[in-house]
């Protein structure tokens, strides 16, 4: 039995009008970013020193980040998708603040728990002469900030979504909440933990505010690409926009690779 034919719908041009214009609104940008871009001198700016040592701290920050909010993460996602206690949407809505919180204003919370007369900060410094403020761990610390929330929501997501009966069935058969955990659950739900990995990812390596208020911006040290972007318009603006093209060239790879679970197919 054939489908029948889905009649083409006549799009009413006051919804057309604006829904151009939108589109126009975000691609121009991005458009002009590949224009005046400087393609002749390209190969050689990239192989400038400070090019690629921002390149290699932002890669191995966001990593790292990335591991942190994974081990943090997954089980809170868990606690919040599988047990039931009071205040669970009090929590759920503290993890989600730092998706709204302005960066720098998390990067100031930051500094006044982690910093060196900070809540904690003054305790670490005092007792293990661990100073996270300007270091490449504050900016590790700073980047799992902001990013932390993507990951526990697409595996919260990932959780809710998986049939419990497979829990339930290890279970009855001896396997104990740890073994059911690695042994089953990650199993179902990790094309979501792999999802908010990326995602994390991806945020991480684009963090600014919080990173430049907590971490600072010494190059070699703290200068992630973003921060590299905002001192090079100051000096050099064929500089921002190579930085600007890499940052771009690894957003759209990575909503190409993520385009079936989180765009869909037209």
């Amino acid at each position: 039995m054939t489908r029948p034919a889905r009649r083409r719908q006549r799009v009413p041009l006051a919804l057309l009008l604006p829904a151009g214009l939108g589109l126009l609104f975000l691609v121009l940008p991005l458009a002009g970013l590949l224009v005046r871009a400087p393609w002749t001198t390209l190969p050689r700016r990239l192989a400038q020193p400070g090019v690629l040592t921002a390149l290699r701290l932002s890669l191995e920050t966001a990593t790292a980040a990335t591991l942190l909010c994974v081990a943090l993460g997954v089980p809170l996602a868990w606690l919040l998708a599988r047990v039931e206690f009071p205040g669970r949407r009090l929590v759920r809505a503290l993890v989600t603040v730092p998706l709204v919180l302005p960066p720098v204003v998390g990067g100031v919370a930051l500094l006044l728990v982690f910093g060196r007369r900070g809540l904690l900060g003054s305790w670490l410094d005092t007792t293990f002469g661990v100073s996270l403020p300007f270091t490449t761990a504050g900016v590790v610390l700073a980047e799992a900030f902001v990013a932390m929330p993507f990951l526990v929501i697409a595996v919260e997501g990932a959780l809710r979504g998986a049939d419990p009966r497979y829990e339930e069935a290890a279970a009855t058969l001896g396997a104990g909440r740890w073994t059911t955990f690695t042994r089953v659950t990650l199993p179902l739900v990790a094309p979501g933990v792999a999802a908010g990995a990326v995602l994390c990812w991806a945020r991480a390596l684009g963090e600014f505010g919080a990173t430049i208020t907590f971490a600072g911006n010494y190059p070699g040290r703290t200068q992630t690409m973003p921060l590299a972007v905002y001192l090079a318009l100051e000096t050099d603006v064929q500089a921002a926009i190579v930085l600007s093209l890499i940052l771009l060239t690894v957003s759209v790879a990575i909503l190409a690779g993520l385009r079936d679970r989180w765009v869909g197919t037209a």
